[in-house]
């Protein structure tokens, strides 16, 4: 990573919803990227065939270069410590089923540990259950306003999900909802990959032709999947682009790459990484006879990709160097 820290990316939802299942999965299609897992449960967590029976502060090694390990919140700072001085990059914390995912984001954004930085919640929720686990759980909506994305999960068993969605537009206004089957998140959508010589004796990355081939066609909102690149000579206008983040087009879920202000004090490199509603820059120094260039990839389904282009393309300045002293207050709400 441009920053030297791993980002962290928190998933949580209710018992049931299918949390170990998108983490199986995250773990089994990562390609080189390694990841490393923590497990805050106790009871049987079923992770890439090994099982992890209430083991605290334990580490195991994974068959791919991951690791796992097992904690109680009390241990969650000492381990994410651990993990980040091995080699792994990144860290996606599960929570238990009956934590609250706030309590998780406060620790994390609250760590002493240099070497982690926090990479978004991803709330799982289970289609099947919807109804039920409003019911069970008064605080769902609660948890739900602070997911920066949603997993809407298990959708092969739901007929029609029109109400679903517009229920988590009602309790989660503006946030991505990824609708999904068996946990099949590409990683892409929720973490950089590392740049690592993809090994024959680990799991390889499954495309989406070969997840539609292996559910005999049956169509996921994988198939949709659509990644669009935006390059500029010209500077970007923070506030314009600020403006852009905080009301994202329909559809789109991640974005990754560098940003070009080229504004007198800020004429770094700032590197972009949002996944649904978080966002965050870094700001790092460009490499030697780099062209001062932005240079984004954006993931996700059903996007409109001409209004896309049109919409970054109207956050470009011409004239950064007439900038006011507030220009960039927008984006350093999100700097690191």
């Amino acid at each position: 990573m441009a920053s030297g820290r791993t980002p962290v990316v928190l998933v949580a939802g209710f018992l049931g919803s299918g949390k170990t299942t998108l983490l199986n999965h995250l773990l089994a299609t990562a390609g080189g990227t390694r990841i490393g897992v923590v497990v805050n449960d106790f009871g049987s967590i079923n992770i890439d065939a090994m099982s992890v029976a209430g083991q605290v502060d334990s580490m195991v090694s994974l068959s791919n270069g991951c690791l796992c390990c097992a904690v109680d919140s009390s241990g969650l700072d000492a381990m994410l410590s651990k993990l980040a001085q091995a080699d792994v990059d990144v860290i996606v914390v599960e929570s238990s089923g009956l934590a609250d995912p706030r309590e998780l984001i406060r620790m994390l954004l609250g760590s002493a540990e240099p070497g982690i930085s926090y990479g978004g919640l991803v709330e799982v929720v289970d289609a099947a259950e919807f109804d039920a686990t409003r019911a069970r759980h008064p605080e769902f909506a609660q948890h739900l306003q602070y997911a920066d994305v949603v997993v809407l999960n298990k959708t092969d068993r739901v007929a029609e999900l029109g109400e679903l969605r517009a229920s988590l537009a009602e309790h989660a206004p503006g946030t991505p909802v990824l609708e999904t089957s068996q946990g099949r998140v590409d990683p892409d959508f929720l973490f950089d990959r590392a740049q690592r010589p993809v090994r024959d004796d680990i799991p390889r990355q499954l495309s989406f032709s070969d997840i539609v081939e292996h559910d005999n066609c049956h169509e996921h909102a994988h198939s949709a999947y659509q990644s669009v690149e935006f390059s500029s000579e010209q500077p970007m206008d923070p506030r314009a682009l600020a403006a852009f983040l905080d009301d994202l087009p329909a559809g789109l879920y991640r974005i990754k790459g560098n940003v070009h202000f080229g504004i007198p004090g800020y004429r770094e490199r700032f590197v972009l990484h949002a996944v649904g509603n978080y966002v965050r820059f870094l700001r790092t120094p460009w490499s030697a006879g780099e062209p001062r260039r932005t240079s984004l990839v954006l993931i996700g389904t059903g996007i409109d990709e001409a209004a896309l282009h049109n919409g970054l393309a109207e956050c470009r300045t011409g004239a950064p160097e007439e900038a006011d002293e507030y220009a960039m207050l927008p984006v350093l709400r999100f700097t690191a």
